[in-house]
């Protein structure tokens, strides 16, 4: 079952791509995002102990908050720990998927 649903707000896609999100609004959205993530990382230490995926994943995110990772590079990295995710139970995944 998909947790994000197939329209997305027009609020949360950048205006280069047509949205009315503008770049400090997108920086600050990764910062809360990040917050948010750390909240749920023991979840999926837990299950995979010493796995530094998500824990990297943050740095990169806030590597591009500050301009110093390409957008490309922390959407390859995003996709990396989402896919680390999966196979694992659901408090595990979906901390994978945050």
């Amino acid at each position: 079952m998909p947790i994000l649903p197939k329209d997305r707000d027009p609020a949360l896609i950048t205006v280069r791509r047509g949205g009315t999100l503008t770049d400090d609004d997108h920086r600050l959205l990764a910062l809360w995002a990040v917050a948010c993530a750390e909240h749920v990382l023991p979840l999926f230490e837990a299950e995979l102990p010493g796995d530094p995926i998500l824990r990297g994943t943050l740095d990169v995110a806030r590597g591009w908050v500050r301009g110093e990772v390409p957008m490309k590079e922390a959407h390859q990295q995003a996709f990396r720990a989402n896919a680390a995710g999966r196979g694992l139970p659901d408090p595990a995944r979906f901390a994978a998927l945050a």
